[in-house]
């Protein structure tokens, strides 16, 4: 009988899949699981950031970003304080083209206990809807930095069984530059993304 660990490593989201461009990754991650210790949450918003040619990206002004890209695999996080005050988690893509795919916001699955008490809220839509309530409700910090989340069903994704996902795109949320570019993609009327898409 396998348990539920061996059953995650079975199905966890290998490194083929970040070795594409990151919009493609961005998309194709929401309705996916983040498996994060004790707990999980299904994807329902991301931001994808382009290695080349976005000014919001960290490559375009942070050479350390740029060296990561070029000593990491794809599949690894990449982990950064933002303006003092939040964690954010997101992953490398490295292959079709190099990136990063930003988490903003999941729906809370399994250690709801857990997450309420690091985050100091009892209200399920608040525990995950935002990067920096995310990484506060998994308890991810700058030690997870450089971690390879294609190796361990501990920390990976699980890929959506049900194929049937309806994602909308629309402008990625709180930059100056290269703000137009429509690469916010979320679950389609989801209540846990951090901010709703005006259709």
């Amino acid at each position: 009988m396998k348990t539920a660990t061996s059953l995650r490593r079975t199905q966890l989201v290998r490194r083929s899949f970040f070795q594409r461009d990151p919009l493609s990754c961005a998309r194709e991650l929401i309705g996916a699981e983040l498996i994060w210790g004790d707990c999980s949450g299904i994807v329902v918003e991301v931001e994808a950031y382009a290695a080349i040619d976005d000014e919001a990206a960290h490559t375009f002004t942070r050479p350390s970003a740029r060296s990561f890209i070029e000593r990491n695999k794809p599949g690894a996080a990449y982990v950064y304080f933002s303006y003092g005050n939040h964690w954010m988690l997101n992953v490398l893509v490295k292959g079709g083209a190099n990136g990063f795919v930003l988490f903003r916001a999941l729906e809370p699955q399994r250690g709801i206990e857990l997450m309420k008490k690091r985050r100091g809220v009892d209200d399920l839509r608040q525990l995950c809807s935002g990067p920096g309530k995310l990484t506060q409700a998994l308890d991810i910090t700058g030690r997870h930095h450089e971690m390879d989340l294609c190796a361990d069903p501990c920390h990976c994704f699980v890929p959506d069984g049900q194929g049937t996902v309806d994602v909308v795109a629309d402008k990625r949320i709180g930059i100056s530059r290269s703000a137009h570019l429509p690469w916010r993609f979320s679950l389609r009327g989801s209540p846990f993304v951090s901010r709703a898409v005006k259709l």
